[in-house]
C-alpha cells in the first residue's frame, strides 16, 4: 500500500506506546521527537482522563494536544482547555450508572479531565483493576459521597463511565446489556473492563473532529493501537497500524501491523510511515 502524507500520529497508551510495566522506551522517545521535528502532530489518543496522561509523554515538546476518554475530550494541553466534547447528557450519566447497578464491579465517571468513584471503591481497587494498573487507578480516582446525587445536583455530563470486574461472566452480560441500548457506544480496552460513552463518540470520531479543527484530511492520520476501543480509530484513520499484541479482531480492523509494545513497535512503525 501508498503511505499517504501523515500530518497527524494519533497513539493509543496501554499496550501500545507502553511496555508491559508501563513506561516509555528512550527508542519510541526519539521516534517521536523525530516525528515532531518533521512537523508531524504527535499526540496521545487513550481511554484515559487528562489527570491520567503519562507525564513523559505529554510533557515532550511538541506533544501539544491529547485525545481522552475515547474521543469524548481532546484537549489543547498549552492552553488547558477542550476543543472537542462529546459527552453524555446528564440523564445519559446516571442511566448509564443504574444500568450498571445489578453488577459487581468498580465502576468510575470521567467528568471535565477527572474521574470520579464511590469512596467504598477506593478500598477495592486490587480486587477489580489488573494488576498493572493499580497505581494509577489509584492515583486517579477521586471519591465523592453519594456520586449520583452529585452527578444531579451539579448538573454534570460524563465524558465516559467505566467498570471494572471481577467476574469475565458479568463483564460479558454487562457488554451484552450496554451495547443493547441505542445511546450507548460500549467498548472494552482490557479485558476485564467496559467504557461507555455516548452513541457515536470513540476515538475515529474524535480523530475526524480533530482532523476538521486542523484543516487537514483523515487520509493524513496515522494511528497506532492494541485494544477494542482502538478499532474505530484504527479504521478511520488513513493509515491503521495495529501492535503485534493486538487481538486478531484489532488487527483485522488495520491497515498494517508493527511490533509489539515490548519490541517498540510505535518506534518501528514511525520509522517505516513517517521518517523513511
Amino acid at each position: 500500500m501508498t503511505t499517504p502524507d501523515i500530518r497527524l500520529l494519533a497513539l493509543d497508551l496501554d499496550g501500545t506506546v507502553f511496555t508491559d510495566d508501563k513506561k516509555i522506551t528512550e527508542v519510541t522517545r526519539n521516534a517521536l521527537r523525530k516525528a515532531i521535528e518533521k512537523g508531524v502532530v504527535v499526540m496521545p489518543a487513550t481511554g484515559r482522563p487528562l489527570s491520567g496522561l503519562p507525564e513523559e509523554f505529554v510533557e515532550m515538546e511538541g506533544v501539544n494536544y491529547a485525545l481522552t476518554s475515547n474521543g469524548a475530550a481532546i484537549w489543547d494541553l498549552r492552553k488547558n482547555e477542550k476543543i472537542v466534547s462529546l459527552p453524555f447528557t446528564t440523564e445519559q450519566t446516571l442511566q448509564a450508572m443504574q444500568l450498571m447497578k445489578p453488577f459487581e464491579c468498580m465502576l468510575d465517571v470521567y467528568f471535565d479531565g477527572k474521574v470520579y468513584t464511590n469512596p467504598e471503591n477506593i478500598g477495592n481497587v486490587e480486587r477489580f483493576a489488573p494488576p498493572e494498573m493499580v497505581e494509577y487507578v489509584k492515583k486517579t480516582r477521586i471519591p465523592v459521597e453519594n456520586l449520583e446525587q452529585y452527578i444531579q445536583s451539579n448538573g454534570l455530563r460524563a465524558e465516559k463511565v467505566t467498570m471494572f470486574f471481577f467476574d469475565p461472566a458479568q463483564q460479558q452480560q454487562a457488554t451484552q446489556l450496554a451495547n443493547r441500548q441505542d445511546w450507548i457506544e460500549a467498548t472494552s480496552s482490557v479485558a476485564n473492563n467496559l467504557e461507555l460513552n455516548a452513541a457515536g463518540v470513540n476515538k475515529g470520531e474524535g480523530l475526524r473532529r480533530l482532523a476538521e479543527v486542523f484543516g487537514i484530511s483523515i487520509q493524513q492520520v496515522m494511528a497506532c493501537g492494541d485494544g477494542g476501543n482502538d478499532i474505530a480509530m484504527l479504521k478511520a484513520a488513513g493509515l491503521g497500524v495495529a501492535m503485534e499484541n493486538a487481538s486478531e479482531q484489532v488487527k483485522a480492523a488495520a491497515d498494517v501491523v508493527t511490533l509489539s509494545n515490548q519490541q517498540n513497535g510505535v518506534a518501528h512503525a514511525v520509522e517505516q510511515h513517517i521518517l523513511k
